[in-house]
């Protein structure tokens, strides 16, 4: 106790840091959570009933949208897993080139605006589609539906399967799939018996994550849903269009659930069964296959799938100069005019909440996870599972959680900027955390240590010391809450208002009026801003941190 009580005196700022940061996360966090679980038991009139639950699960319209998403995160999250895993054994055991264009075109569908693949869908494959019209001469094409949905969220979601995948298996230690073909393996079996067993960890992660997007998406089911219901679109028109919000909030908590439950499974189950390979014996370097059908195969593969996203992406900017596409395709600047003027309210709100919340969220990750690292106190454990209880969360959950928390006083925030600025830290947020606590558990404490003893306060330990050690994770902190931010849908379709409104809403406004022209300009405008902001925020952190040197 003697010694807690030295080190706090040592470091005075450290419990009020410690308080602020649990009430911050108890507010944004737990408290909306709570306003759902009452919420979902009471009817407008203050009566308690099991009303909202009933209706969610009597097998009536809300049953048929949750089990309508349970197929579609299914079928999503395995497609996306085997397209992903097929580029990440491409990347880790094959010798192919454009590895940096596949990587990128991998990457490309995190850094876009959610309804680009679904706008393109439509100007490719819809009645009046590039392939369907023109190419096939199909006059009844119907993108809607189940089968739109699949193709759209596999293709903007496998590049979060892919991330997960290609580390780990450019971590597969050569020496076992050597040792297996010593003994009379061949590469099937081997690549059956050893590679595939040991990327299960991977597959069983990226599979999770995928499917919990893919519950969770809602501009794609607003966008091409047609009459195919998914639960994150029947929360916001129970919230917002009927006005139901028992039913509303009953339907959150069971997503919630949903969520929660394959959280638990990827955390915990996935998490506690041991694959290690890399034991910090030397190991050669992996051959890599360089000829044969294997070669073929998966390099073809992957060039078709890097044809059709970068198809999929071209056509926005395209399409955003047509003036009404498939009908009168000539080329027009009306749609950017519109953009510019009409819509210039919009990017502007959207690019100042989310400059604001960049920082607030990427210093606010670094300083959570150097408080989980680094540091011990009375709570700790519940500080972390808090900060990171958000990726489990999806954004219409916390989206109705905001609006039924934060809508009358001591915390009447709806309608301000400050709580579309809080859902775009907390949506944001534990990407930082978890790459800060990757980050730190790679640095030796003694370098810290050796600040301290020098006289160092813990104040400039922390921005002298740490922050130019873990540049990187800051980085991607920065680069995830700004992109977040810019993109977000689900979470912030509640919270604008006449005051401040956001470019994702007002794209979605324009896809719902059948102006595809102008939802495609503000969508290439969109793409254009973050690809300057990443570079902008990647100077910025090198000037900050690289020429600098700490004593």
């Amino acid at each position: 106790m003697g010694a807690k009580f030295q080190r706090f005196k040592r470091e005075p700022l450290l419990p009020i840091l410690i308080v602020l940061v649990m009430l911050c996360l108890l507010v944004f966090i737990v408290y909306p959570l709570l306003q759902i679980f009452k919420s979902s038991f009471v009817t407008t009139d203050g009566i308690f009933n099991f009303n909202g639950y009933k209706r969610v699960l009597s097998g009536g319209g809300l049953f048929t949208a949750l089990t309508n998403s349970l197929v579609l995160a299914f079928l999503s999250a395995t497609i996306s897993t085997v397209i992903a895993y097929m580029f990440a054994y491409t990347f880790a055991y094959v010798k192919v080139p454009f590895k940096r264009l596949f990587n990128g075109i991998a990457i490309l569908p995190i850094i876009s605006p959610p309804f680009v693949i679904a706008l393109s869908a439509m100007l490719l494959l819809g009645k009046q589609g590039l392939i369907t019209k023109n190419l096939l001469g199909l006059d009844n094409a119907n993108i809607y539906g189940l089968h739109g949905l699949v193709l759209v969220q596999t293709l903007s979601f496998f590049p979060i399967a892919f991330l997960t995948l290609s580390g780990l298996l450019r971590s597969i230690s050569p020496s076992l799939e050597e040792a297996s073909q010593n003994m009379g393996a061949n590469k099937l079996k081997t690549f059956l018996t050893v590679t595939l067993p040991l990327s299960v960890p991977g597959i069983a992660n990226a599979f999770l994550l995928v499917f919990v997007q893919s519950l969770a998406d809602f501009g794609n089911p607003m966008t091409i849903g047609g009459n195919y219901s998914t639960v994150a679109r029947e929360i916001y028109l129970q919230a917002v269009g009927s006005y139901n919000m028992q039913s509303g909030a009953a339907l959150a908590m069971v997503l919630l659930t949903v969520t929660l439950i394959v959280y638990v499974l990827q955390k915990f189950w996935v998490g506690k069964k041991s694959y290690v390979t890399v034991t910090g014996k030397p190991t050669g370097q992996r051959r890599l296959i360089n000829s044969g059908p294997t070669k073929t195969m998966l390099f073809a593969f992957c060039m078709i799938m890097s044809v059709i996203v970068m198809a999929f992406y071209a056509l926005v900017p395209i399409g955003s100069f047509i003036k009404l596409w498939g009908i009168n395709n000539s080329f027009t600047l009306d749609h950017y005019k519109y953009v510019f003027s009409i819509g210039q309210k919009a990017m502007k709100d959207t690019l100042m909440l989310a400059l604001i919340a960049t920082p607030i969220s990427g210093l606010l990750g670094i300083i959570i996870a150097f408080l989980i690292v680094r540091k011990k106190f009375l709570g700790k454990k519940a500080l972390e599972i808090i900060s990171m209880l958000s990726i489990a969360v999806p954004g219409t959950v916390i989206g109705i959680g905001y609006i039924l928390s934060f809508n009358k006083a001591p915390l009447a925030l709806t309608g301000t900027a400050i709580i579309i600025i809080a859902a775009f830290v907390v949506r944001a947020m534990p990407v930082g955390i978890r790459s800060g606590i990757a980050a730190l558990q790679q640095i030796d404490p003694s370098i810290e240590e050796a600040a301290t003893n020098l006289g160092a306060k813990q104040t400039k330990v922390f921005t002298s010391v740490v922050i130019p050690l873990i540049k990187s994770a800051l980085f991607s902190g920065l680069v995830n809450s700004f992109v977040k931010s810019m993109t977000a849908m689900s979470a912030v379709i509640f919270l604008i208002s006449a005051k401040f409104n956001l470019i994702t809403a007002s794209i979605l406004a324009q896809v719902e009026a059948g102006r595809i022209g102008v939802a495609s300009a503000y969508c290439t405008i969109l793409i254009i801003i973050m690809i300057i902001a990443m570079i902008v925020l990647n100077l910025l952190v090198k000037w900050m941190s690289g020429p600098r040197r700490t004593a």
